[in-house]
């Protein structure tokens, strides 16, 4: 059965009993004799029907039923028939984040701007709402989410179990604790999507990748706590390697280390804010080094090999594809950032004095009239990388981050993938269409998860 836009309004009558417009009883097939079955979220009502005589799609709920199913407010929203006489409303979506303390006009503190733009591209498509851990009540099967007015203003309603749930939760440490996890668990245990289930592991990717092919033709060499005949090896061999956290963030710890036969080791790494250059005469006194100021932490280090990527004034550029799941369940690159190193730098990142541009910029000065051709192929390897992740992914994925190299052969390469990718690249003006085409699919890949797919008709 199809979707239908449908109009709901809120009636003060106590009883319950809903008024629906006749072209909304006649396209739903409606039986005005027998009980209409009422969903939202993970509650649900049944209710006398009353013909309404009015034009277009309207649906009048009673004070009593909005009470028991817990309707959060009136307007647009779709309507999905599961069977004769049984009616969805929604999709109801949540989105899970946390907040240390939360601040007047922004319940969720930084992220609050974040979870508006999706509540706002849910608009007349969905209920959707914020919340945080502390906002779930597990045995009314409900959570107080905070939702927007038509002025944009916050506010609070009590909301029963959603639909599917969207996880932003910000903090990795936090989100991998018992409580979190467990969190996770009950909502999936009751059968309601749930997506992205926590940030991905460096290390965790590389092994979950090793034995995809598709994969693997695109995978830089990377090696979990490496020993250092290891290290040292694929020094000798690649020239340079990226030595970095495995569950490390916004380029922080990472190392480009460099060898050359004549004049020994070179290590640069971001310190204090600056860009920082060491040089060592051994690999010996340059692991000692490392050892010395990471000691048991270096366990949880990734050597991977160094790629001569494409640059731009004689700095690298590497880039961001933002990957998202669409309606049809289907991998889309919707949004690709370009990041320029800052001279001297480590990596792109912006806090390290990258430059952010468009895809095309970065790669016309490399292929020139290659440049759609190495994107269209870039763009290709993103979607089979974003397949072989969610393979050998045991939880539900629909929005990833990754890192992609090209070098100067215009082969492709991933070096990172992020389940929770920052949203940096669509501050450039040329991407915002894109930023917002991004938060649409996370809409949309919603819809597909609660089954309200399938084309509305208004």
């Amino acid at each position: 059965m199809s979707l239908t836009i449908c109009n709901i309004h809120f009636s003060q009558q106590p009883e319950q009993v809903v008024y629906a417009s006749k072209p909304l009883i006649q396209e739903l097939q409606l039986n005005t004799s027998k009980p209409l079955i009422i969903r939202l979220g993970q509650k649900e009502i049944k209710a006398l029907i009353k013909p309404l005589k009015r034009a277009g799609k309207h649906l009048y709920l009673s004070s009593g039923i909005r009470e028991i199913i817990k309707v959060p407010s009136s307007g647009t929203i779709h309507l999905f028939p599961r069977d004769t006489n049984d009616i969805q409303l929604g999709p109801l979506i949540g989105i899970l984040t946390d907040v240390i303390k939360p601040g007047e006009g922004s319940p969720f503190n930084s992220r609050s701007s974040f979870v508006k733009q999706v509540i706002k591209a849910g608009h007349n498509k969905a209920y959707t709402f914020g919340f945080t851990p502390a906002d779930i009540n597990w045995q009314n099967k409900t959570i107080h989410g905070y939702f927007l007015n038509a002025q944009g203003t916050w506010f609070r309603r009590e909301v029963a179990f959603p639909d599917v749930i969207y996880n932003r939760l910000p903090n990795r440490k936090t989100e991998i604790g018992p409580s979190m996890t467990a969190l996770r668990e009950r909502f999936v245990k009751i059968g309601i999507p749930f997506f992205n289930w926590s940030f991905l592991n460096k290390a965790d990717v590389y092994q979950f990748l090793d034995n995809d092919p598709e994969a693997l033709l695109h995978l830089p060499e990377s090696v979990t706590n490496p020993s250092q005949e290891k290290m040292k090896s694929m020094l000798h061999q690649y020239k340079f390697i990226y030595f970095k956290p495995g569950t490390g963030s916004l380029g922080y710890g990472i190392y480009r280390i460099t060898y050359h036969q004549q004049n020994g080791y070179f290590v640069r790494y971001r310190n204090n804010g600056a860009n920082t250059l060491l040089k060592f005469t051994s690999f010996e006194k340059m692991y000692r080094t490392l050892s010395l100021k990471h000691g048991e932490g270096l366990k949880n280090y990734v050597a991977q090999q160094g790629i001569r990527l494409i640059e731009l004034d004689k700095c690298p550029v590497d880039f961001r594809f933002h990957m998202h799941k669409d309606i049809n369940n289907e991998w889309q690159p919707v949004g690709i950032g370009a990041k320029k190193a800052g001279r001297g730098s480590v990596t792109t990142h912006m806090k390290s004095g990258g430059t952010l541009l468009t895809p095309q910029q970065a790669l016309q000065y490399s292929f020139g009239n290659r440049t759609h051709e190495i994107l269209e192929k870039a763009k290709n390897v993103s979607v089979k990388i974003s397949e072989a992740i969610e393979r050998n992914y045991t939880h539900r994925l629909g929005e990833l981050g990754l890192d992609i190299g090209i070098d100067q052969n215009g082969d492709v390469w991933m070096f990172e993938a992020n389940a929770k990718p920052g949203r940096s690249i669509f501050k450039h003006p040329e991407l915002r269409i894109a930023g917002r085409e991004s938060l649409n699919h996370i809409v949309e890949h919603c819809l597909y998860l609660s089954q309200f797919q399938g084309g509305g008709v208004s």
